[in-house]
Parts: structure tokens; sequence; C-alpha cells
């Protein structure tokens, strides 16, 4: 499917599964994960900032595959470390899901990584 696909259904989603390569095992690993939409691109963010296992995978593999209802995505992940611009994810995830929620389910107040993705 396309990126069109993916993001089509994305609407009215709140998290989206996340499928990575394990950087031991060599098998696919899928979690949920939430995500943030702007300008073509999708945001994630890892719970435990740079120690998330997932995100590990993804500094080895950056092949991910996202799904959302019948909608598959195969694509790359690109790491963003550059802390301006994980504060302002940060905040975007803030304001869609609610500093509460994200406290409750981020446990890393000041995360330091995020993950981009390319839609267009």
């Amino acid at each position: 499917m396309t990126a069109g696909d993916l993001e089509a259904a994305l609407k009215n989603r709140d998290e989206i599964e996340l499928t990575t390569t394990g950087r031991i095992t060599g098998r696919q690993i899928s979690h949920p994960v939430w995500f943030v939409r702007q300008a073509g691109r999708l945001y994630l963010l890892p719970g435990a900032g740079s120690d998330s296992q997932w995100y590990k995978n993804v500094l080895k593999t950056p092949a991910i595959r996202l799904a959302s209802g019948h909608a598959r995505y195969s694509t790359t992940a690109r790491p963003v470390t550059d802390p301006g611009t994980v504060a302002r994810i940060v905040e975007d995830f803030r304001a869609r899901y609610g500093a509460d929620e994200l406290a409750e389910y981020y446990p890393n107040p000041n995360p330091d990584v995020a993950v981009e993705v390319n839609l267009e």
C-alpha cells in the first residue's frame, strides 16, 4: 500500500502498529505506538527514549513496517536526536494526547530521541 493509504487509515486513530527487526534475533517484533503527524511526516516517541528496545532496533535496521486497520506501509525510519526538535515533538504529543496521558505512558519526562517517518 501507499503512504496515502496509511494516512487515510490513521484518521481517528490514536495508535499505530510499528514492526521492527530485532537487532539480536532478526525476528519481526510489533508494538502499538502513539504518533503525531506533521507536514507529510509521522513522528514516533520511544517511551524510554534511547533506551527503548524498539528504538535500538531501528538504529540497527531502519526498515520498518507501519500498520493501521487494513493499511500496511513499509518504509525507513530516521532517528531524531536534536534536542530542540525532540522537545517540539514531545509538545506535539502533549497537545494530541494530553499531559497526564503522556506522563502515564511515557515514564521518561524528558525523552532524548524520537523517530521520523516520511509519508511523501
